[in-house]
């Protein structure tokens, strides 16, 4: 991780847009039968490299030059972020 930079472990709990069905034509009536089903509760963990108003951004490997791929969530889908703290016991 970069020396001047230290990026805080957190865990996003988060709901997902979904869409469902086929292309081409869909049966109305499973369509309205899947609507009514809530949309996929999301858990993701870390780093919090940048966060605003509009969405937050995790890394879950970083290295001095390197990193992983970058995952963005919409602030709008969030239900809570908490920061992850080590547990001294296990040092």
């Amino acid at each position: 991780m970069p020396k001047s930079k230290k990026f805080d472990m957190v865990r996003v709990i988060w709901i997902d847009a979904e869409e469902h069905g086929e292309i081409g034509w869909n049966s109305l009536p499973a369509q309205l039968k899947y609507a009514k089903k809530p949309v996929p509760e999301m858990h993701s963990i870390g780093f919090e490299v940048f966060r605003n108003e509009k969405h937050i951004a995790l890394l879950s490997s970083i290295g001095d030059k390197e990193c992983s791929t970058v995952e963005k969530i919409p602030i709008a889908f969030v239900i809570s972020i908490e920061k992850l703290v080590l547990d001294e016991r296990t040092k």
